[in-house]
Formats: structure tokens, sequence, C-alpha cells
């Protein structure tokens, strides 16, 4: 940008919304961007590139950083492999490395009842609606964690005995496990449980699961000990007799969103819903029950707060009483109305045949399916180059074109002119590092044809300037020589340029030094908004900046010393338009390999010296490194910090500090007001 000047218990929130690859890992301020790998063809199980929604992260407990565990991502590290029999599923699921296993059809399990025993790292998904086990189920034994059941129908397992007492044959049980996610299942007709967590298994979260034709449907507890963290959200429960679940002795149980449903004049007939026992802490946010018997019950030990639920027809035992928790101190989390519950669930729950985000009253529909241009560097695709297959999409195109970019470097500027909409690049290789787009302009660089040099927004390797665009899977990087340049005016140098609207980037790195992403809009008057999540962002200087509505959601963003190996930067420069909202940080990580207090957070960047821009940057919820100084904001090219909007709220980590006059914080009623939802105003991100 011109103006820039150049001046020398384990607990941890999380957010909804999230798509992608998961929150990187961080030791010791060095980043690391996670473990390649070359898929290897299994004999019997075919090695695929996982699906976009394959990888996803939890939210909930299962997203908290305890135990040693960083959230819950599964087999992220690890190949992707297809399986379509027992001894495959068996075969990856039992082994010690990390794998996603995609369930392409359905599994018969032999003998009944089968439980395969889950080791840690894992994701187990099903492929579209297709991936059903039947017969059996899975086990999560004592100290397994990281794992993640999705998309999968699990069912008929049934004996014929309505109150089975011989036969525990689950669909999953989970005994001293932590850190799992179970999302968007169909579970229904076992002989015992359909969910199990037992034994002091905590950091789970259930979500967007069908529970149906079952007897004893989701029990918790099973021990004295008042353990178990659990979230239990947007599960449709229908004709499911008991366990709605019943929760013993759980630490912290937060239900919400959830819909409890007994049909009248059938067969199964509801004895209790949500049950909280002996030493549970419950909130209960925002269900709907229809016609249940004993909605809501708790012992005299327990506690339930009840808030915003909706109760139709139901009779019997609705309880509540005593003190629990606030959820927002362990992850932040968005509600739907509750009167919107029933018809969100029952599109919204169970297998999809592809998986976005489900976190708004706006429920997932199936993809419309998508024309698919394929670029290869080494000639294997249709096009050579990522800008060739730009070239091709037809102009106002009215659906998603996917640009399957295969693993290579691409050294090239791209530009996606605004009448190319619905345009995804996605990344097929196994790593977001195996896929590049990187070329080194600056905006002192002079252009080939003599006219000038590019400018700031001129310099992007990537520039973006179609609305609903996604970028997934891949590196965009900017690898201007500073050292080698420096008699050249204007470093700065753009990895990636958005100017439109509903933008969606998941699991990318965007790496530069100066002006890293640059997030605009297509004029002032205009509505741009970006989501990025499960990404990188990497640079020093006002490295994530613009005039756009942006989120950078549980991402990681990394500091780098600068050309001449000093430490000194700024993480963000909003040029925010009065009356929009500007650069929202939220459940991230901010660190580096950087000085300590060497960095802010931002400054006011008022484009053209522009006096009626309000620029906003709000960090909450993120782990600050002991790079980030002690007075987080300041003031740029004339235009102080305090007359514009900067603010934390409940940020962790040596960098984050006590509110003052320096600090400014959110007070709960003004971060009330700063979700991502209300950045998003409307949209729902949805990997396409």
């Amino acid at each position: 940008m011109s103006e820039h000047r150049d001046r020398a218990r384990h607990r941890r929130p999380h957010k909804l919304l999230a798509v992608g690859l998961p929150l990187a890992l961080t030791t010791a301020g060095v980043l690391v961007y996670g473990t390649d790998f070359v898929p290897q063809r299994a004999s019997a199980a075919s090695a695929a590139a996982a699906p976009a929604w394959a990888t996803a992260t939890a939210d909930g407990f299962a997203s908290v950083s305890a135990l040693g565990q960083n959230g819950t991502y599964g087999g992220r590290d690890g190949r992707t492999v297809t399986v379509r029999t027992q001894a495959d599923l068996e075969k990856y699921a039992t082994a010690a490395e990390p794998y996603v296993i995609v369930v392409a059809g359905t599994i018969t399990m032999n003998p009944v009842g089968k439980e395969i025993k889950v080791a840690s790292d894992k994701t187990i998904v099903g492929s579209g609606t297709s991936g059903h086990i039947v017969g059996g189920g899975f086990f999560l034994g004592q100290g397994v964690h990281n794992v993640i059941i999705r998309n999968l129908t699990i069912r008929d397992a049934h004996q014929g005995v309505w109150n089975d007492k011989e036969h525990d044959f689950d669909a999953v049980q989970m005994d001293g496990a932590h850190h799992v996610w179970i999302d968007h299942n169909d579970l229904r007709n076992m002989a015992d449980g359909l969910i199990d967590v037992r034994k002091d298994s905590t950091y789970v979260t259930v979500s967007w699961n069908k529970l149906s034709q079952n007897n004893k449907t989701f029990g918790i507890g099973w021990t004295g000990n008042v353990t178990t963290d659990i979230t239990i959200h947007h599960n449709w429960f229908r004709e499911t007799e008991q366990r709605n679940p019943s929760t013993d002795n759980a630490a912290h149980a937060h239900l919400y969103n959830n819909f409890l449903e007994d049909v009248a004049n059938t067969g199964i007939t509801s004895s209790y819903g949500n049950y909280s026992r002996g030493g549970t802490r419950m909130v209960l946010e925002n269900s709907y029950f229809q016609g249940m018997r004993n909605p809501v019950i708790k012992d005299a030990t327990a506690t339930v707060v009840q808030r915003g639920n909706v109760f139709s027809g139901t009779s019997g035992r609705n309880e509540s009483g005593g003190t629990a928790f606030d959820p927002r101190t362990y992850y932040a989390y968005t509600l739907d109305r509750a009167a919107d519950v029933p018809s969100l669930l029952k599109s919204g729950t169970g297998p999809r045949t592809a998986i976005g985000t489900t976190a708004s009253a706006e429920a997932p529909t199936k993809a419309a399916a998508a024309t698919t241009l394929t670029v290869a560097k080494d000639g294997t695709g249709q096009y050579r180059t990522v800008q060739a297959a730009v070239n091709a999409v037809p102009t106002n195109n009215a659906s998603r074109v996917v640009i399957s970019i295969k693993p290579g470097t691409y050294r090239e500027t791209v530009r996606l002119p605004s009448s190319k909409p619905h345009v995804t690049f996605q990344g097929t290789g196994g790593s977001r590092k195996d896929t590049v787009i990187v070329f080194d302009n600056a905006a002192g660089t002079k252009k080939p044809d003599g006219s000038g040099t590019y400018g700031t927004s001129g310099s992007a390797t990537v520039a973006v300037e179609a609305d609903d665009f996604q970028a997934r899977n891949l590196t965009i990087s900017n690898d201007f020589d500073e050292g080698a340049n420096q008699s050249l005016s204007g470093h700065q140098a753009v990895a990636l340029r958005t100017a439109a609207d509903k933008i969606l980037l998941d699991g990318v790195i965007v790496e530069g030094d100066q002006d890293t992403l640059l997030l605009d809009t297509a004029a002032k008057d205009r509505l741009g908004r970006v989501y990025v999540t499960n990404s990188y962002v990497v640079g020093n200087v006002d490295f994530i900046f613009g005039r756009a509505t942006a989120v950078i959601d549980r991402s990681v963003i990394t500091l780098k010393k600068r050309w001449d190996g000093t430490s000194a930067g700024y993480v963000t420069a909003p040029s925010t338009a009065a009356n929009r909202m500007g650069i929202l940080i939220a459940n991230s990580t901010v660190n580096g390999d950087v000085s300590a207090r060497t960095f802010h957070l931002g400054r006011p960047w008022h484009a053209g010296g522009d006096a009626s821009l309000d620029p906003q940057t709000t960090v909450r919820n993120t782990t600050l490194g002991a790079a980030v100084r002690t007075t987080p904001w300041t003031d740029m090219s004339g235009f102080s910090w305090k007359d514009d909007r900067f603010a934390e709220y409940r940020n962790t980590g040596p960098g984050s500090g006590p509110a003052g006059a320096d600090r400014p914080h959110l007070t709960d009623a003004q971060a009330a007001d700063q979700e991502i939802a209300d950045w998003l105003a409307g949209w729902t991100p949805t990997a396409s």
C-alpha cells in the first residue's frame, strides 16, 4: 500500500463455521505446516486426495487444546485411503500412523456386533452418502485420541430384543478416549447404544447426527469421576426411547440446538429426554422438544441451566436448577433460533453428498455438479498454467467451475476477472505445500511494457476479482527478494489480492513479507466478505490489510523477520469504510520465530489520506505469542488508532494482556455483537 511506512486447565477457545484442514501445530514459536507425504497405492484400498470436507476440524469441546492434544483434526497428517471391505477398514483404522479413511459402499460386519478398535489420529468418513457400516461399529479405547467419525450410516446390529441385555453392540463406543468428533452420521437400530461415551472419555463433540429407532440411545458416564467435557449440538433424536442423552457425572455438558421428536401413534414411546445425573453440570440451550415425555430431568445432585428451549406437546418432568458454567469460557459458538431447529435439522443432519458449513439457520444443500478443468505443469492435464484454465472458464458462468491443480510450482501471475464467478482453485496434492502458485512482482517493479510500475495492488501473484471464489489445499506466495532489491522504491509485494464478495480460503498458505494478503472490495461502496479458515498467513509488515469485511478463523498467523534479520512489524492494516465491519481474527494463533515484543497487532490505514474511513481490527479468542507488544496498536500516517476501532476479547498466551487505555478490551455485551456471523452478515461459507 502506498501509505506504508516501513518503520523500524489447558483450555483454548474455538469457534464454529469451520471447514477444511485443521489448525496447525506451533512449537517454540516455529511454524509447522504438517506432515507431507507421497500417497502409495495399497493393494486392497485405493489412495486418494481427501475431499475438502473430509479433513475438517471439530468445534465445541473437541476443539479445546488439552491433554497434549491441539484440538481434534483426525488423520489429516496421513494418507487418504478409500476402503470397501471390512479387512481394509480394520487395517487402516487400527494402524499406528494417521489416516483419512474414506468408506465407499456398504461394509457388513462379520461377526455381527463387531466393533473395530480405532487407533489415534484417524478420520473415518463416508464417501458422499454411500458409506454404510451394517451390523457393527467402532470402539475407542483408553487413551485413544484425535478421532473423527463423520458422514457415515451405522445401522442394524439389532438382534430382535428391544431391551437387549445380552448384546453390547454399539455404533460408537469410547472407554477413556479423548478428543473425538462424531459428526453428520445416521445412527440407528443397534442392539445397545448408538453412542456410548464412557469411563472418563472427554473433549468430545457430537454434532449434526440423526439418531433414530433405538432404545438406549446415547449414554455418557459409567464412572464416579466428574471428568467428561462434552458438546452435543444440532442432533436429531427421532423415535428413541431413553438416554437422549443420559449424562452421568459430566464436568461440563453443553447441549444446544438439538431436536428431540417422539412421533405419536408409533411403536416407540419416549421415557425421557435429556437427563442430568450424578454430579453433571449441564447447559441446555435453544433445543426443540416435540411430543417427548419427561423432556428434561435431573438428579438432586446434578444441575441443569435451561435457556431458550421450546417444548411442544410434551408432558411430565421438565426440570432445571443450580448453576452450571459459561460454555464461551471454553469455546465460541453460534446459536440458531429454537423455532428453526426442526426444519434445520430435518434437512441438515446425517450424511451429506458434500459437507460444508452448518453453523447457522441455513441448512446445507446438495451441491450442484461442477465443471472441472485440470492443470498440470507436466502436461498431463488439460492446461499447463493456472491462467490458461482461468481463460477457459466461460464468461458469466452460472455454476461452479473447479480448477483442479496438480502438485507442482507454477511460477506465474493469475488474474480471475469479475466476469468469471463461482470458481474454485483446488490443489490435489497430499499437502497444501505440494501445489504452489508464486511470483515475485513488487509495487516498484517495472512493467514489461514500460508503462510504469505495478503498484501495491498490481503486484499480486493471484488477483481475484470475481464473486464466490474458493481456494483450498494450496500455497499462494510472493517471493520478492527485498534484500537483493534495496535500490527499488516500493517493496510491497502481494501474494493474494481479493476484490470481490463471498471469498472462501480454506486450508491454504498465503506467504510473503510486506503486504502479503490484500483483502479488498470491488469499490469503496461495495461489500466484500472474506472467510479464511484453517490456513496460514505469513509476513511481517501490514501483511493482512485492506477494506474488506474479513474473518481469519482457526488459522495460524506467522510473524517473519525482516529482510535484514530484524524483528519489527504489523499484523493488520485495515482501511474499513465507515459503517462496515473490518478485520476479525478469531480462534487463531499469532506467533513466529521473532523477538519478543516487536510486533503490533495493527494500525489504521486511511488509504489516500481518506479521513472518512473507520478502520477496524478485532482480535478475539486467540493465542498471542510473546512477539506481540504490550501496547498492540499504533498510529499510521498521521492517523491515531484511538480514533478508529481496535480491540481485543478473551485472548490468551504470553502476548495477551489486561485491558487498559492503550489496550482496549470488548465487554461481553460488545463481544456478542462481534461474532463471526456478524461479520459474514447472512452468508454461510460452504465448500463447493
